[in-house]
């Protein structure tokens, strides 16, 4: 069995935040959120790292983490473009906005051929995240079934003070597999407690115990043949409904995976708190509890890459 690859997403421009905000230094001596998901994914095994990209950042990229990075690991970048579609398909007219998180592990289709991990960039999700995504991609191959891994967070330790955030909201069945997924793309806490919208004006509230999906996922390979087959459907009725902004998540293939039978997906519950940069005013916050790790020892003043 091939060794587990750690594919990280970093092609998003940051359009609440305001900037590149992959790239935003939130360490004591500049390391930027990559820095220290590397380094805990190197603690837990991995060795070889895709960073997803777009064209356009590659000079920034390589010049802020890529060429220091390529020292430590194996690294290989894939470039999502809008215009990477399938055969017979073009590009809406007007359309600015990538087409997803499923889109961005298809970049990866020619470079990936064993188990891999995928996380967003601009996540923070704990040392005991990495260990148990590679201890499971290093152990389990598909059946009968495909054989994936959801690292899933305690909602209410994933939330910002500054504006809504999207996730992924999950049930999990009594053996631990995940049941179901649904894309709630506008939380946040309201009146002492936590709401999500589909359209503004009626709110629901979650229970902030709730298991939620931040991307952070296992995969075998076979996830790129079932990419490939729903990339298509998913065009044929955005393109009719939503040209401009309709977006292929990834977490909605996998949902109509489970529900077909085709996928089992083991739910790796995480105590840790998320830290992100969803919005500009989040940066203090994580400079704050990374600065806090630094002097409990859980990094090290300098990080390098082991």
């Amino acid at each position: 069995m091939k060794e587990p690859a750690l594919v990280i997403m970093a092609a998003g421009m940051g359009s609440r935040y305001g900037g590149l905000k992959q790239i935003e230094p939130i360490g004591k001596n500049g390391e930027i959120i990559m820095d220290f998901s590397i380094y805990d994914a190197r603690k837990a095994g991995f060795k070889k790292v895709v960073c997803v990209i777009k064209k356009e950042i590659e000079s920034d990229f390589k010049k802020i983490i890529g060429d220091r990075l390529s020292k430590h690991v194996e690294l290989e970048y894939a470039y999502q473009e809008m215009d990477d579609l399938p055969k017979g398909y073009v590009v809406p007219e007007g359309r600015t906005k990538p087409w997803g998180t499923g889109h961005a592990i298809l970049a990866c289709r020619d470079i990936i051929k064993g188990p891999f991990a995928v996380i967003n960039a601009d996540d923070y999700y704990g040392r005991n995240a990495f260990k148990l995504i590679y201890d499971f991609l290093a152990n389990t191959e598909d059946n009968e079934k495909n054989r994936y891994a959801m690292v899933g967070y305690i909602l209410e330790n994933t939330l910002t003070d500054h504006g809504h955030v999207a996730r992924g909201v999950c049930t999990v069945d009594e053996n631990g597999y995940l049941d179901s997924i649904h894309e709630r793309t506008r939380i946040e806490k309201r009146d002492g407690c936590i709401q999500y919208t589909e359209d503004g004006a009626h709110w629901i509230t979650l229970p902030g115990k709730s298991i939620v999906s931040m991307n952070l996922w296992g995969f075998t390979p076979s996830i790129m043949e079932e990419l490939k087959l729903a990339f298509p459907a998913f065009l044929d009725k955005a393109l009719e409904t939503n040209p401009l902004k309709a977006e292929f998540y990834l977490p909605e293939v996998v949902n109509n995976l489970i529900k077909s039978k085709k996928a089992l997906v083991k739910v790796l519950e995480s105590q840790d708190r998320w830290y992100g940069v969803t919005y500009r005013e989040d940066k203090e916050t994580i400079v704050e509890a990374i600065t806090k790790m630094q002097e409990e020892g859980i990094y090290p003043d300098n990080l390098s890459i082991l």
